[in-house]
């Protein structure tokens, strides 16, 4: 089963249950963030989170065996037109240089890690509208001279 498939079925088997990310990360001890980009194929799931993946949400082997899988992390290098994807390219569109300046600034020559990373998404509720929260956690790693 290729990842489309599962990403599909895995889709599916959520609406169908009508859960969240959030509640089903917390069933089953994981991080709804971490959970979702398994479940949307873009990280794979060490063998025994794929069983419990598949499991809890009633599908088959093969679904868990997709999620084993390691992904190839493309994506479409177009901008996207989804308005909340597109306003996160605006974001580092706009800010991007800004980010590397001051984060450069802090730490020095070198870049946050997207391998030895973590993600949350919060909400945060506001009289005059609510906010969305996005924490990245990175670890830096400095360029090397040799």
């Amino acid at each position: 089963m290729d990842k489309l498939t599962m990403t599909e079925k895995l889709v599916a088997a959520k609406l169908e249950k009508g859960v969240t990310w959030e509640v089903a990360g917390e069933a089953l001890g994981m991080s709804p963030v971490w959970l979702a980009s398994a479940c949307l194929g873009m990280n794979s799931a060490p063998a025994e989170k794929a069983k419990a993946i598949s499991e809890y949400f009633g599908l088959d082997e093969e679904v868990a065996t997709a999620l084993e899988v390691y992904p190839t992390k493309i994506w479409d290098q177009a901008v996207p037109t989804d308005p909340l994807i597109y306003r996160l390219y605006e974001v580092v569109g706009v800010y991007g240089e800004t980010l590397k300046e001051v984060i450069q600034e802090k730490f020095g020559d070198g870049i946050m890690s997207a391998i030895d990373f973590s993600m949350e998404v919060d909400k945060i509720e506001d009289p005059k509208g609510d906010r969305v929260l996005l924490t990245l956690n990175g670890k830096f790693l400095p360029y090397k001279s040799w």
